[in-house]
């Protein structure tokens, strides 16, 4: 069973903002490390409704990523939140575009029976907003 996956961000409060507001996600307390080993390093974990976790994690000392926003590149290269039907996933390709956010991948079936619309969250990560298959 996949835990949870971590992103790294500048912007912790918009992050968490935009997890919670697009997908539903739900957010614990903030954490915020008393190590020495790790001074300043805040996160929060968000849950969705299905129980899977999100960690957004914030330290002043991390370095830049060496991508440009929505750049492929080896290693991780998007999430993906089922949100429903269609409907559902041209709502939040529209919401995207009215908010300004940029929409790579306007909403489409893809030829193993997914429909989706690829937006970037606040950092530039790669966010697949999508419909389960068709059986």
């Amino acid at each position: 069973m996949l835990e949870h996956v971590a992103i790294w961000t500048r912007d912790l409060e918009g992050m968490k903002e935009f997890y919670c507001a697009y997908f539903d996600g739900k957010a614990g307390a903030k954490y915020r490390s008393k190590s020495a080993a790790h001074p300043n390093f805040e996160s929060y974990f968000l849950t969705f409704g299905d129980g899977s976790r999100l960690e957004l994690m914030q330290m002043p000392t991390i370095p830049e990523s060496a991508y440009a926003p929505g750049q492929e590149a080896l290693g991780l290269t998007h999430i993906a939140f089922a949100v429903g039907g269609t409907d559902e996933v041209d709502a939040l390709a529209k919401r995207a575009h009215a908010e300004g956010r940029p929409v790579l991948l306007e909403p489409h079936r893809t030829g193993d029976g997914y429909y989706e619309a690829c937006i970037l969250d606040p950092d530039g990560n790669r966010v697949e907003v999508t419909t389960l298959p068709e059986a």
